[in-house]
């Protein structure tokens, strides 16, 4: 990643560790792994009006109901996105029954090329987790859906080949649709798994 992109990041990153009431290390296996965990209510998440990869209209209340793995990026992104989405599919195996519990919301930053029915077709990626909502709009509810969860993004480039610099946390939100815990990109399925287990328990 370029220097400029991991600074980014990283400020990000910041920003939602200053916002969550407590940040542990963990360290699984040897080596040191982030664990962002909240014991009180955190600034991150919010209202969004988006519609879904069918054209649906939909808002925050999506997230009510069902434990939920909240991820921002685009379809033309070339490693992180697929990977991340990659990785949660692992995850949910890793959880095992209580994986079926785990809902996962892909919400483009990319909406100039993002439409409904190409999130749609992209997400039917054999590799990628089976059920996952895509959810896009306009840019300016983009942006808010953006900010509401502290997700850093920019354009960069002209012309068709452009691409997108974004945060690479998954928010994993709870039943009530507040956050729980921030799960970093470099988190592996098995740990993550145990980081979401652990905030069901917690409830």
């Amino acid at each position: 990643m370029p220097r400029k992109s991991v600074l980014l990041f990283a400020g990000a990153c910041i920003a939602i560790a200053a916002a969550l009431a407590v940040v542990t290390v963990v360290v699984v296996g040897g080596r040191q792994q982030s664990e962002v965990v909240s014991t009180g209510r955190a600034d991150v998440g919010g209202p969004f009006q988006l519609v879904d990869q069918t054209g649906q209209a939909v808002d925050e209340s999506i997230l009510e109901g069902q434990w939920t793995a909240v991820f921002f990026g685009f379809t033309h992104c070339p490693d992180y996105c697929p990977t991340t989405l990659q990785s949660l599919k692992a995850t949910r195996a890793a959880m095992g029954e209580r994986g079926e519990d785990l809902e996962i919301v892909f919400i483009s930053i990319d909406p100039e090329r993002d439409t409904p029915e190409f999130l749609g077709d992209y997400l039917q990626t054999s590799s990628f987790p089976e059920g996952v909502t895509g959810l896009t709009g306009t840019p300016e509810q983009v942006a808010q859906a953006a900010r509401a969860y502290r997700a850093f993004f920019e354009k960069v480039g002209d012309g068709p080949g452009y691409t997108m610099n974004h945060t690479l946390t998954v928010y994993l939100m709870g039943p009530d649709g507040e956050f729980r815990s921030a799960l970093t990109h470099d988190l592996a399925p098995d740990d993550a798994a145990r980081v979401i287990l652990n905030a069901m328990e917690r409830g």
